[in-house]
């Protein structure tokens, strides 16, 4: 029997996918082998790579002089990637709105100068800062910010304006809502929130941004190298990826990135809404910097936490613990969840609720 899997990665993903990557287990694009054992430099894995990309480029609206990248390491690597590409003066502003985003500021400061614009772990990850009242650095080499926070659910409703190239770290929303693209440096995300298993992290740069790789960067994490190799400068994740071209397919004849946008919203707003209007449970993000994809939020103590987690599990609703920085429960509902198994954890917690008042 199939659960709701609430996991904050990796995740759930659509079923239909799932069954589809069954089908094509044994035989892939009639090569008689399975995606995982034909070689990367195979014609069939060649189009898996060019149709991923064509899919991100059309359903984000990537403008044709940015590269699309599928790497390995996961996002927490393009940490040191970042300022190994970009750091060229050696110095760099930085947004900590998180446990993921001090992290990238942490391995930041290990190649340069990076500078900690605002802190919000003073009221706890519950809001992002005003982005137009920071003192941006003229001499700054990029600007990072992470845009959804997985861990304390809040995101970015604007993003910063500043001189220097904006990147993102949107490993937790990417493909959840519209973006403009044009207006950051770099975005990336690794996969296993959103969009395919663990494995494969997207890189999506602006290829004059991209030109001239610290002499220090190690080869394999040289974003120029990776776009003029087509992503296969090495054997690449390849399950991860064809993963990912499923996933991306089934988004796209679904009405794309607009259209799961208004489901994430109508999801989250009735999570939220329920939980607003109960005496018993309680969310402190505030309201105007919730995220719509990772929800957290607990009851009135830590026992009746761990009590709502394991009876929640027996009802098929699993992966709910809230992570241990913040206790509670957290309930990620990306773009695979679908609205029954909202509606399904609602009806669970109405039933929790009226059991342990």
């Amino acid at each position: 029997m199939r659960v709701f899997n609430f996991a904050a990665g990796p995740s759930t993903l659509p079923e239909n996918v799932l069954k589809q990557a069954q089908a094509e287990l044994l035989d892939f694009a009639g090569t008689g082998m399975s995606v995982t054992e034909i070689s990367h430099r195979d014609k069939a894995f060649d189009a898996v790579v060019k149709e991923a990309e064509a899919l991100v480029r059309k359903l984000l609206k990537v403008p044709d002089d940015y590269a699309v990248l599928f790497v390995q390491g996961g996002a927490s690597q393009q940490f040191a990637a970042i300022p190994l590409n970009l750091m060229h003066n050696g110095k760099a502003d930085y947004i900590v709105t998180g446990n993921f985003a001090k992290k990238a500021w942490q391995e930041g400061q290990i190649y340069g100068e990076a500078v900690k614009l605002a802190d919000t772990s003073d009221k706890t990850y519950t809001y992002i800062p005003d982005v137009k009242a920071l003192n941006y650095s003229d001499d700054a080499d990029y600007c990072h910010i992470t845009s959804n926070n997985t861990i304390f659910g809040t995101r970015y409703i604007e993003f910063p304006d500043c001189k220097a190239p904006l990147v993102a770290d949107m490993s937790s929303e990417i493909f959840s809502r519209e973006i403009d693209v044009s207006k950051f440096g770099v975005i990336y995300a690794g996969a296993q929130k959103n969009l395919a298993p663990a494995g494969v992290t997207i890189v999506i740069a602006k290829r004059d941004l991209i030109q001239n790789p610290l002499k220090i960067c190690p080869t394999l994490l040289k974003w120029k190298v990776q776009d003029e190799n087509g992503s296969l400068y090495n054997t690449p994740p390849c399950f991860a990826i064809y993963m990912a071209k499923l996933v991306l397919e089934n988004l796209d004849k679904n009405g794309g990135v607009k259209a799961i946008n208004e489901i994430n919203e109508y999801k989250a707003g009735l999570l939220y809404d329920y939980i607003d209007n109960s005496t018993f449970y309680t969310n402190s993000v505030v309201k105007q910097f919730r995220s719509i994809m990772n929800v957290p939020f607990v009851t009135p103590n830590a026992e009746l936490d761990a009590k709502f987690v394991a009876e929640a599990k027996k009802a098929g609703l699993v992966s709910l613990k809230g992570h241990r920085l913040v206790g509670g429960m957290r309930a990620s509902i990306y773009n695979a969840m679908p609205v029954e198994g909202v509606k399904a954890l609602i009806e669970f917690m109405k039933k929790f609720e009226m059991e342990n008042k």
